[in-house]
């Protein structure tokens, strides 16, 4: 059931974006294990699109910040506004309260507004004036620019720390950027996707179901146990100064019965755990100054752990 659901949902998203296979599915394995994702890529590539498509099949509330430098954090939770009429406060929310989030270009805010983000992305609630307010179905999809720096704030670890996938997305290649000219072609529009026939939807208690799926899959101790030395791999890693945190063992965890499940397997096999050590892990590890002049990189490091990791049978 699970596959099916999964192949309709990327026959839906196929309808505007053009190749991204394995990406989308990535995407949907972070949403279906309840975490948040980090796509990184040069402007262009379908970042914001994937996520505005995403929303729309899920039938989730969306909304979109796009992150600045003089962007506040009252701009994202919101504040308490003063009536005058009635001479008391009431909540004017902020954007934060949607189901599905976009945080447009995330590293372009100081840290403290990046900050706002970090209760809702691990409590899923917000706190505005001492009081708390609970989130309901919540996901943050931030993206990133790799390549240009200038006025930019990286992401401190504790908040990479927050995303349970960190994405990289590519350029198309030769076949799939003709194809893009034909989808524009036949009358595309991407600032108009309300023109795009999306026959395929889900709802709340189907969402619950298919999660439910995902907790009846099995994983065996020995699974378990390779799980944590990949982990504990990167930590012993020479290459590295900081390695993979237990959250990572346990998103690795998640995501792994995640995939198992898309799949329609009942087990999660070393081969599952290794397809989703990437994506889980190469923005928990911080590498040396000296590595990264060496040109290595963190998917590196994650290749050499699972190399030297023994494999249980």
């Amino acid at each position: 059931m699970f596959n099916d659901v999964v192949t309709q949902m990327k026959k839906e998203l196929h309808k505007v974006i053009v190749g991204y296979d394995s990406l989308l599915e990535l995407l949907l394995v972070s949403f279906f294990s309840s975490g948040h994702c980090l796509l990184e890529g040069v402007p262009g590539t379908a970042k914001t699109l994937m996520v505005r498509v995403l929303s729309r099949i899920l039938s989730l509330d969306f909304c979109r910040i796009q992150f600045t430098p003089d962007l506040m954090p009252s701009d994202i939770i919101g504040t308490n506004v003063f009536d005058l009429d009635t001479g008391t406060f009431h909540l004017k929310k902020g954007p934060i309260f949607t189901n599905l989030l976009l945080a447009d270009e995330i590293n372009r805010a100081p840290p403290k507004t990046q900050a706002a983000l970090l209760e809702a992305m691990e409590e899923r609630q917000v706190t505005i004036d001492g009081v708390t307010h609970p989130l309901c179905e919540f996901m943050v999809c931030a993206t990133q620019n790799p390549v240009e720096y200038e006025g930019t704030y990286p992401l401190p670890e504790a908040q990479l720390d927050r995303f349970m996938m960190k994405l990289i997305v590519p350029y198309p290649d030769l076949e799939e950027e003709v194809d893009i000219l034909q989808l524009y072609q036949r009358g595309f529009d991407y600032h108009n996707l309300e023109t795009v026939n999306i026959d395929y939807t889900l709802t709340p208690e189907q969402i619950a179901a298919l999660r439910k799926e995902i907790f009846q899959v099995r994983i065996q101790p020995e699974v378990m146990e390779y799980i944590t030395r990949i982990v504990r791999a990167t930590r012993e890693s020479p290459h590295v100064i900081l390695g993979a945190s237990p959250r990572a063992s346990v998103v690795l965890f998640q995501t792994s019965k995640s995939f198992a499940a898309m799949q329609d397997e009942q087990f999660v096999t070393p081969d599952t755990v290794k397809q989703m050590a990437f994506p889980v892990m190469r923005h928990r590890i911080i590498l040396k100054p000296e590595a990264e002049i060496e040109g290595l990189t963190a998917d590196g490091v994650i290749a050499e752990c699972l190399e030297k990791v023994e494999v249980p049978r």
